[in-house]
């Protein structure tokens, strides 16, 4: 089955992995009014962009190395946070296809969010879901098999959510309608993620959505503040906290409100290191429309909200993203596909975007009243060609390896994207050497 996308062609083997190689033109799949909105001259703008922001200039010295021989560097891991929530760990009928969607996250991702809802983690008061013997709850997995699988994997980790206002999804049922009594229910409840947790997930979405909360049911008084001080108070001083809010969807007025609430619990002195937003495509018929031209998720569109979130003076974590595909259909999984691609690429571009979440990997893994198709798989686990398209721009497009010999200078340059690599060369005497080497700036090293 052969998928033709911008500048790309997928050609989807019955295992479901892809071979990706370019393509002139994407006349078949979107609108020429979509080709438009996102035409040359802002590919241009987002290579150029890349190569600026996510590249760094590298030296690698060589004290001792065999005259003429080759070095070898590989790129083994970016400093950019790819990642999707992990709801559905272990949560399958088969080993088979649980061992599918863990490979997300072994083969295409590099972080997962991990489900943290209070009001699913802790449906009985004292009676916390960590441990894998807790009581099946649909999307919410128990935490510990989920951090020890990351763990071991190499996977960064955001906690989602310590506290989250909306009653349906936020705290339990026994949480007392008292604004005052709820205070040190709060705090023992961070507390107590912090001991258990503190010292192996790295992010945490301290608040969740806190901008509306006038409409979504009481909660202690200036909350969000009060809730990043108890976080502060009992995680360690390197976690990672996060506020999550927003939709790149929405106008400028609300994202500037956001801001202000950040600046505000900043000059307060909370402490918040990340800005959290999402994007969320949740209507199929909303991806059938951008592909047929609509004006949503444009590229000025896009720049304008981030110039805003800017003002808050952190790094921005495209938080959870939704992109759902019209249907099922062939021409379904190319648009989902495409809008991904054009979108992950101007995400990348931007120099203070320091990571993107897609939300539900799996089709009709999501939410009640979610999208059946926003998946990066079908709902048998088969990889879709937003999957490839995916894999390609993250270990292909956006990975720098070379063999290259050595000069007289005993030294190599080149211009890679940051992030971790593996250096491999020979001694005078031919001893096979290895080294990591971690590049977040412009580097020069001797090794």
């Amino acid at each position: 089955m052969r998928y033709k996308l911008n500048r790309l062609v997928l050609t989807l083997i019955a295992t479901g992995y892809a071979v990706v190689s370019l393509a002139q033109d994407n006349k078949q799949v979107m609108s020429a009014a979509y080709n438009d909105i996102w035409n040359q001259d802002v590919q241009q703008k987002i290579d150029e962009r890349i190569e600026k922001h996510r590249k760094a200039d590298v030296k690698l010295n060589f004290a001792d190395i065999k005259k003429g021989s080759a070095v070898v560097v590989e790129q083994i891991a970016h400093d950019f946070v790819f990642g999707s929530n992990i709801f559905l760990f272990n949560q399958f009928d088969t080993q088979e296809k649980n061992n599918r969607y863990n490979e997300l996250f072994t083969q295409l991702f590099n972080a997962a969010t991990v489900p943290f809802y209070w009001k699913t983690l802790e449906p009985t008061q004292g009676e916390p879901r960590f441990t894998k013997d807790s009581k099946y709850i649909y999307r919410r997995p128990p935490v510990d098999p989920v951090v020890e699988f990351c763990i071991k994997n190499g996977i960064n980790m955001n906690g989602h959510a310590i506290i989250y206002g909306m009653r349906r999804w936020g705290h339990p049922e026994w949480m007392p309608a008292d604004r005052k009594k709820m205070e040190p229910i709060f705090e023992n409840h961070i507390k107590l993620l912090a001991e258990r947790y503190g010292d192996k997930i790295q992010r945490w979405d301290v608040v969740n959505e806190p901008i509306d909360q006038a409409n979504r049911g009481i909660m202690p008084d200036d909350y969000t503040y009060k809730c990043f001080q108890w976080a502060t108070k009992y995680f360690p001083s390197n976690a990672v906290f996060n506020l999550n809010d927003c939709d790149m969807n929405w106008e400028v007025a609300p994202v500037r409100r956001y801001v202000e609430i950040i600046r505000n619990l900043k000059d307060r002195g909370a402490k918040l290191d990340i800005t959290g937003i999402q994007s969320h495509i949740f209507n199929p018929q909303g991806a059938k429309a951008i592909a047929a031209g609509e004006k949503k998720l444009t590229p000025d569109k896009i720049n304008e909200l981030l110039d805003v979130l800017d003002e808050a003076e952190l790094p921005i974590h495209i938080s959870e993203v939704t992109i759902s595909a019209p249907d099922t259909s062939v021409n379904g999984g190319e648009i989902q596909a495409q809008i991904a691609r054009n979108l992950y690429r101007l995400w990348f571009s931007h120099p203070t975007i320091m990571g993107v979440t897609w939300w539900n990997a799996a089709d009709g893994g999501a939410a009640e009243g979610e999208p059946s198709f926003s998946g990066i798989l079908d709902q048998n686990l088969n990889r879709k060609p937003v999957f490839a398209a995916l894999q390609h721009l993250i270990h292909k497009e956006w990975n720098t390896s070379l063999n290259q010999k050595i000069g007289t200078a005993n030294q190599i340059t080149f211009r890679g994207f940051k992030g971790k690599y593996k250096v491999k060369w020979l001694t005078k005497k031919g001893k096979s050497m290895e080294q990591i080497v971690e590049v977040k700036s412009d580097t020069n090293i001797t090794i």
